[in-house]
């Protein structure tokens, strides 16, 4: 059964290279051969490249837009939503586009959420439409009084702990 199954994987190889012979004067990036010489007065593909072109095809090639886009909204979260409002405001989770945002205090999260479809809209033209389509902002969180793996239901903390 093996045996058939590398005579079929052969078959197939000897195909494909009748139908689609390789070039001999193979002078171009995808010709599979290594150029020899100098490179000589034109663009070349063996010329150094600009860093951040040959990333950007890299993460395009590997289909990494999305990942960078969404790690763009917390890496440059102060240059997404301006200064003042990164100054009260962090962004805590992206989940399915559902951006979570917790503000300091819950008078910034009512004025965030007023702003919600301008940061949207900034948010979109920064780091390209449909990676963020709904924001969800909330205060700061409260004081847990939950601490360690075991805990004894009750009603926490009161004025006496005698």
């Amino acid at each position: 059964m093996a045996r058939a199954v590398l005579d079929a994987a052969l078959a197939k190889r000897r195909d494909a290279a009748a139908r689609n012979p390789r070039r001999r004067s193979g002078t171009g990036e995808g010709s599979g051969r290594r150029l020899r010489g100098y490179s000589g007065p034109g663009p070349d593909p063996r010329d150094p490249q600009l860093f951040g072109d040959m990333l950007q095809r890299l993460m395009k090639a590997r289909g990494w837009e999305r990942p960078k886009a969404e790690a763009t909204v917390f890496g440059a979260w102060e240059k997404v939503v301006g200064p003042e409002i990164a100054a009260h405001s962090r962004p805590v989770k992206l989940d399915a586009g559902v951006l979570t945002v917790e503000a300091e205090s819950t008078a910034w999260a009512t004025q965030l959420r007023l702003l919600a479809a301008t940061l949207l809209r900034n948010i979109a033209g920064e780091v390209g439409h449909n990676v963020v389509t709904k924001l969800n902002i909330h205060g700061p969180a409260a004081p847990s009084w939950n601490k360690g793996p075991r805990r004894v239901q009750g009603r926490g903390p009161r004025d006496t702990y005698g």
